[in-house]
């Protein structure tokens, strides 16, 4: 039996004596944050993992964050911390519907966001972070897009571009659509003087009331440098608990104690120890196919 103490002692000593890196979406527990080489965004990690000097990578969130860190480093080996932590929004739209819709829309850039499978973003002309989206969407050539799959994250694009036309799938985080209209008042009703930050994955319904949409770290950087002391968080309610560890001095509440996304806390501190022992997780294996697919996608993201 040990202590959660004991355990992160015995995972840092595993990772270093086994040649890994760790790397650890925001949204997995406090326990977990402590022991990774990595925090951030999706797209952040496997970018940071691209010049780990590590030759094995860890990916403590879900199964297309591993298949992003394969890709971009293909040499390494990439295991995802739990088999089954998929994304339910990755997983909304296969390539054969992909194919289908392209056929509707034979003049529209195919943007995908970075949560979608690498099969998927074999068909694709170009990925997205929620962070970079808006940016990247403003200065492509083409005045239509079919924007795939999350229509929230798309929408809060569309109004903020209007000259383009866009094109959805009923698609989205179905952790996030969870958060309503009604769960803003009932916040706002508890805590009027703090601000809201929302990720634009979220219902527009909600975005439009919030002071500030953005991704993860948009958000957690937002909270950071502003001089208000408290906040109601708009996504999983980690990101409310992490920014309290962070800073103490300000008050940060969930904005939903519905906002927790299931797959990302199969991923345990226990999961973790069982990893690095090479009795758990799963390595990620790509056909050069999917995976040269894949990275033309991501390619053009990075201006490549």
């Amino acid at each position: 039996m040990f202590t959660t103490k004991e355990l992160q002692d015995r995972i840092l000593s595993l990772k270093k004596e086994k040649d890994v890196c760790i790397l650890a979406h925001a949204y997995q527990t406090h326990d977990i944050i402590e022991i990774a080489d990595f925090v951030g965004d999706s797209f952040a990690l496997s970018r940071k993992a691209q010049s780990a000097p590590q030759k094995t990578l860890l990916m403590c969130g879900v199964r297309f964050m591993a298949e992003t860190a394969k890709i971009l480093s293909p040499q390494k080996r990439v295991i995802l911390s739990h088999s089954e932590a998929g994304c339910p929004m990755a997983e909304q739209l296969a390539v054969e519907e992909l194919r289908a819709l392209k056929q509707c829309y034979p003049d529209a850039a195919v943007v995908a966001y970075i949560n979608s499978t690498s099969s998927l973003k074999t068909q694709c002309d170009i990925c997205v972070t929620s962070a970079s989206a808006l940016e990247i969407v403003k200065n492509l050539p083409q005045k239509e897009i079919l924007f795939v799959p999350d229509c929230n994250l798309g929408s809060w694009i569309e109004k903020q571009v209007p000259e383009k036309k866009f094109h959805f799938i009923q698609g989205g985080c179905p952790v996030h659509m969870q958060i309503t209209e009604e769960d803003v008042k009932e916040a706002r009703r508890r805590h009027p003087q703090a601000l809201l930050l929302v990720h634009p994955e979220c219902k527009e319904e909600v975005t439009r009331l919030a002071d500030y949409a953005g991704s993860t770290t948009g958000i957690m950087n937002f909270a950071a440098q502003s001089s208000a002391k408290e906040f109601i968080i708009g996504t999983d309610t980690t990101i409310a608990e992490h920014l309290r560890f962070s800073h103490p001095e300000k008050r940060f509440y969930a904005l939903s104690k519905k906002c927790v996304c299931q797959d990302m806390r199969l991923t345990t501190l226990m999961e973790v120890y069982h990893c690095l022992n090479g009795m758990g997780g799963e390595e990620i294996v790509l056909t050069d196919e999917v995976r040269l697919g894949a990275q033309k996608s991501i390619d053009r993201m990075l201006g490549k």
